[in-house]
């Protein structure tokens, strides 16, 4: 008989109590329970089964960095999300995900990112220019808008109609919402299923993939090349076979990058500039970077290089916000993290949300303070910072959302004066951290 240990126990009781309000938003119970039980706690579900809750930089550095081979996606992501979304990287594993990952990577590289640069500026300039001035502005739906022009056009350059990308951002918000009810209601699945919203919902799916399948196709066909990401991902070709990606494996890696472009840039842009409202200073210092940099360059290129207080802000407000708020692990075989021996297929979920603002690895961690990123102070930090996961799984689009973000503050700060209009920032912890209600006012400078 193998001895297993776990950590201090949550009483499935005091769980079950709590379920209704973990279903809405599970975040005051985390820190409810973490406070109470500790960085890491279990929750022993039915005779052998447990899942594990921590946010401990130990533990998140073994399953994501030093053993992340025995550490899968858990059937979350494996099994509900590639139902909608097919297999990309964000959905597969094993070697079928190593090998799509080394295909992919070259596609981001900094120097294709950079050739995507200017194309990229000039998207988000035409989607500010509609910006609501001098009146409260829900920033959510406006930042989301903008991501997803930003993604749609780096992918498709000039080739879709502006009533495709409707109904894209249409299908892809549909989708997900259901997906949500699906994986917080699993006791209903029954009724999805009898009542058709399965089907609906699935429906959907296969027109997007339609929709994404026929701008392949007249890219094939017209053999024109095109300096975007969809171009890239066909040229891209395989070591072992020297042939580029099936049409069915295109369509579901842009639909992966469709989705998780363009909801957490926009989560973490409605935050930032939150944050800058509410903190006047610090907005003003954004200011004070944004022309130094305009009297020594106006290579766009060159001046996201220099954005360092901008890109200290962005990780300091993605600190406090984490798009991707939590990620979760089953372990292939059984294993010893930290100083627990946990079975296989245990579930193990790490919360960057509290990880990010855990006393033990920051000071004063509910402060919004960008001095964190700077200097000496960002080589600490860095160490216990998730924005965008870690270890071998890393976001292959880091590179891309943060000059997008960077470019999109740059270009309202250096315009626009943020002010505050709603109190706390509220959220809905979905699959990522969605802003609710954030309001704030535009006035020229």
């Amino acid at each position: 008989m193998k001895k297993y240990n776990y950590p201090e126990k949550l009483s499935i009781v005091n769980f079950f109590l709590d379920i209704e309000g973990i279903r809405k938003n599970p975040i005051p119970f985390h820190k409810k329970y973490f406070e109470k039980l500790g960085d890491t706690f279990s929750v022993k579900i039915g005779r052998t089964k447990h899942l594990i809750l921590s946010r401990d930089n130990e533990v998140a550095q073994y399953i994501l960095q030093k053993n992340h081979k025995n550490y899968y996606k858990s059937n979350l992501q494996t099994v509900y999300l590639s139902k909608y979304l097919g297999k990309g990287l964000l959905t597969s594993d094993g070697d079928f995900w190593l090998k799509q990952r080394r295909l992919i990577q070259p596609a981001f590289h900094k120097q294709k990112m950079n050739e995507l640069v200017v194309n990229m500026e000039q998207i988000i300039v035409s989607e500010l220019n509609n910006l609501a001035e001098e009146e409260t502005v829900d920033l959510f739906p406006v930042m989301s808008q903008l991501a997803f022009n930003v993604v749609a056009k780096s992918l498709f350059h000039l080739s879709i109609a502006e009533e495709k990308l409707h109904r894209m951002k249409f299908i892809i918000e549909e989708v997900q919402n259901f997906l949500i009810k699906e994986i917080r209601l699993p006791h209903k699945s029954w009724w999805f299923f009898l009542s058709g919203q399965v089907k609906k919902h699935f429906q959907l799916s296969l027109e997007n993939n339609n929709i994404i399948q026929g701008i392949i196709d007249r890219r094939v066909i017209s053999k024109e090349k095109s300096n975007d990401l969809l171009q890239f991902l066909m040229d891209t070709r395989y070591e072992d076979t020297g042939e580029g990606m099936s049409v069915t494996q295109l369509i579901d890696e842009i639909k992966i990058l469709f989705i998780a472009g363009h909801e957490t840039t926009a989560n973490a842009l409605t935050f930032t500039l939150y944050l800058l409202a509410k903190h006047p200073d610090i907005q003003q210092k954004v200011w004070q970077e944004i022309s130094e940099i305009e009297s020594q360059t106006n290579d766009t290129v060159e001046q996201l290089q220099k954005m360092t207080y901008i890109n200290a802000v962005l990780n300091e407000s993605m600190r406090l916000y984490p798009p991707a708020w939590i990620i979760d692990r089953q372990n292939v075989v059984d294993d010893t993290i930290a100083s627990y021996h946990v079975k296989k297929q245990t579930l193990i979920g790490v919360s960057f949300y509290e990880l990010h603002r855990n006393p033990k690895y920051w000071k004063d961690p509910e402060k919004f303070n960008p001095e964190r990123f700077l200097g000496e102070q960002k080589k600490y930090s860095m160490q216990y910072f998730y924005p965008f996961g870690g270890g071998p799984r890393m976001c292959i689009g880091t590179g891309f959302a943060i000059y997008e973000m960077c470019l999109t503050v740059f270009k309202i700060v250096k315009k626009y004066k943020i002010k505050p209009v709603s109190g706390e920032a509220l959220f809905n912890p979905l699959v990522t951290l969605k802003p609710v209600g954030v309001e704030v006012l535009f006035t020229k400078r």
